[in-house]
C-alpha cells in the first residue's frame, strides 16, 4: 500500500483510520460503561458489587486472552483473527445492550472481552504491517493515541447517551462502528496471511497463562474486600504463582508450536519495553481510580463532572501518542521512552503534595505532566519491543506488551489500595497511595533510561566510536 520512498497513500490511510476507529471502540468500552454503573444497578435491582462485574469481566477477559489472541492472529492470520475478534464483539455488544437481567449483561461482556483480544493484537500487527518500516514509531502512536482518545471520549459518551438515551446505547452503538470497520479492512487491508494447514495450537500453554492469569487479576481485584490474609486471596495467589511458573517449563517442551516461542522470551529488548511497562502501569491505574475519587468525594464533583475533569490528563495523553510517532523517528526510542518515563514518576510525586484545602487547580499540572509522560512512554516501549522481534510475531509481541500493561496495573492497584486503606483520612490516602506509584514509576524510568530502546552504555559508545 506504500508508495516508492515510504510515502502513505490516501488507501493506507484509510486503512489507518479504520484500524484506529477499531481500537476506539474497544478502549471506549473501558471507560464508558463507569458512568452508567449507578443507572444500571437501578435497573437491574442489585448492588454495586454485582453490578461492577460489567467493568471487571471485560477487562479481565481482554486482558487475560489477548497474547492468546496475538498468537492466533500471527499463526493463522490477521485479518482473520480482526474479523472473527470483530465479529464477536460487535454481536455480543448487541447482546449486551439487550440484556434483561445483570446475569445477561455480565455474561455478553465476558465473550466482548475475547472480541476484543483477538482484534487489538490483530490491529496492532496488522497498522505495523501497512506501514514502511522506518514509520515503525507512527503505527504505535496511531494505536495508542487512538486507545487513549476512546478513554478520554468513554466518561463523556457514556454521559451523554445514558442521559439523553439509555446506558443501552453504549453497547449498541458499537456494532456500526464495527461494521464500518471490517468493511474498510475486507476492501482495503492487504497483510501476509500465513499458511495455516500446519499450525497447532499450544493448548496446555494457553490453560496454564490463562487461568494463572486470572487467578491473579480475580485476587487483586478482590483483595480490598476480602483481605490479604484472607484464604480465598491466598489460594488464589497460590495457584496463580504455581501456573505461572509451570507455564515456562511447559513453552519449553511445546517448542516451535509454542504460545510465546523462545526467541520472543530470549529477546533482551522486547523484555526491557516488558517490565518498563509493568512498572509504569501503576501509576496509569491509580490515576484513573483515584483522581475521579477525588473529585467526587473531596471536591463534590458529580461522575460526569469528574469525568470532564479528567481530560487535562487524557485528553494530552491522546495527543502526545499520535505525536510520538513522527518524534519516534527524530529523536530515537530512549530519549523519548526516557522523557516519557520521567514524566510519569514525576506525575504522582506531584499528586501526593495534595492536602485537605487543595482545589481542582491543584490537580491540572500533574495531570498534564501525566499526560505527556503516558502518550510519549507507551506507544514509544511497545514500538521498541515490538519491532524487535520478526515480523512474523507483531502481533503476539503486542498481545503480550498490553498483557504487562495490565498486570502491572492491577498489581500496582492491589499495592496502591493496600497503602490507601491502612492511612486514616482519604486525603492521607491518596498522598501515601501515590508517593508509591511514584517509587514503582522509579524503577519503571530506570529501566527505561538504561534498557529500553537499547543498552545506554553500548549506545554512549557507538555514539563515541562514531
Amino acid at each position: 500500500m506504500e508508495s516508492s520512498g515510504g510515502a502513505i497513500t490516501r488507501t493506507t490511510w484509510l486503512a489507518l483510520l479504520a484500524m484506529g476507529i477499531s481500537v476506539v471502540v474497544i478502549a471506549n468500552d473501558f471507560s464508558a460503561v463507569n458512568v452508567a454503573l449507578p443507572t444500571m444497578e437501578q435497573d437491574f435491582h442489585t448492588n454495586i458489587n454485582t453490578i461492577q462485574w460489567v467493568i471487571n469481566a471485560y477487562a479481565l477477559t481482554f486482558g487475560v486472552m489477548i497474547v492468546t489472541g496475538g498468537r492466533l492472529a500471527d499463526m493463522f492470520g490477521r485479518r482473520r483473527a480482526f474479523f472473527l475478534g470483530t465479529a464477536i464483539f460487535a454481536s455480543m455488544s448487541a447482546l449486551g445492550g439487550a440484556a434483561q437481567t445483570e446475569t445477561w449483561l455480565i455474561f455478553s461482556r465476558v465473550v466482548m472481552g475475547v472480541g476484543g483480544a483477538l482484534m487489538w493484537p490483530a490491529i496492532l500487527g496488522m497498522t505495523y504491517e501497512l506501514l514502511p518500516e522506518e514509520k515503525a514509531g507512527l503505527a504505535g502512536g496511531i494505536v495508542i493515541g487512538a486507545a487513549g482518545l476512546g478513554n478520554a471520549m468513554g466518561p463523556l459518551v457514556g454521559g451523554v447517551l445514558t442521559d439523553a438515551l439509555s446506558w443501552r446505547w453504549i453497547f449498541f452503538l458499537n456494532v456500526p462502528v464495527s461494521i464500518f470497520a471490517v468493511v474498510v479492512t475486507y476492501y482495503l487491508v492487504r497483510v501476509k496471511e500465513p499458511e495455516v494447514g500446519e499450525q497447532r495450537i499450544d493448548y496446555p500453554g494457553i490453560a496454564a497463562i490463562s487461568v494463572g492469569l486470572v487467578s491473579l487479576l480475580v485476587a487483586l481485584d478482590q483483595v480490598d474486600d476480602w483481605g490479604w490474609g484472607d484464604p480465598r486471596v491466598i489460594g488464589l495467589f497460590a495457584l496463580a504463582a504455581i501456573l505461572i511458573a509451570a507455564f515456562l517449563p511447559i513453552e519449553r517442551r511445546a517448542g516451535m508450536r509454542a504460545l510465546v516461542p523462545r526467541d520472543v522470551m530470549k529477546n533482551e529488548s522486547f523484555r526491557a519495553s516488558c517490565l518498563a511497562i509493568l512498572f509504569m502501569s501503576a501509576t496509569f491505574f491509580a490515576a484513573l481510580l483515584y483522581l475521579p475519587q477525588f473529585m467526587q468525594k473531596h471536591l463534590g464533583y458529580s461522575p460526569l463532572e469528574a469525568g470532564v475533569g479528567m481530560l487535562p490528563f487524557l485528553a494530552t495523553f491522546a495527543i502526545v501518542s499520535f505525536v510520538a510517532g513522527p518524534l519516534y523517528e527524530r529523536l530515537g526510542a530512549k530519549l523519548l521512552a526516557s522523557v516519557g518515563a520521567a514524566c510519569i514518576t514525576i506525575a504522582p510525586f506531584a499528586f501526593s503534595l495534595v492536602g485537605e484545602r487543595s482545589s481542582y487547580g491543584s490537580l491540572v499540572a500533574g495531570m498534564i505532566v501525566l499526560g505527556i509522560g503516558i502518550g510519549g512512554f507507551y506507544p514509544t516501549a511497545t514500538t521498541a519491543g515490538v519491532t524487535s522481534v520478526d515480523e512474523s510475531e507483531t502481533s503476539l509481541a503486542g498481545g503480550i506488551v498490553y498483557m504487562f500493561q495490565i498486570a502491572g496495573g492491577s498489581i500496582g492497584l492491589g499495592l496502591t489500595t493496600a497503602v490507601f486503606s491502612a492511612q486514616e483520612s482519604f486525603v492521607d490516602g491518596i498522598q501515601a497511595a501515590f508517593r508509591l506509584d511514584a517509587a514503582l514509576s522509579l524503577v519503571g524510568f530506570l529501566i527505561a533510561l538504561f534498557f529500553v530502546g537499547g543498552r545506554l552504555w553500548v549506545r554512549r559508545v557507538a555514539g563515541e566510536a562514531a
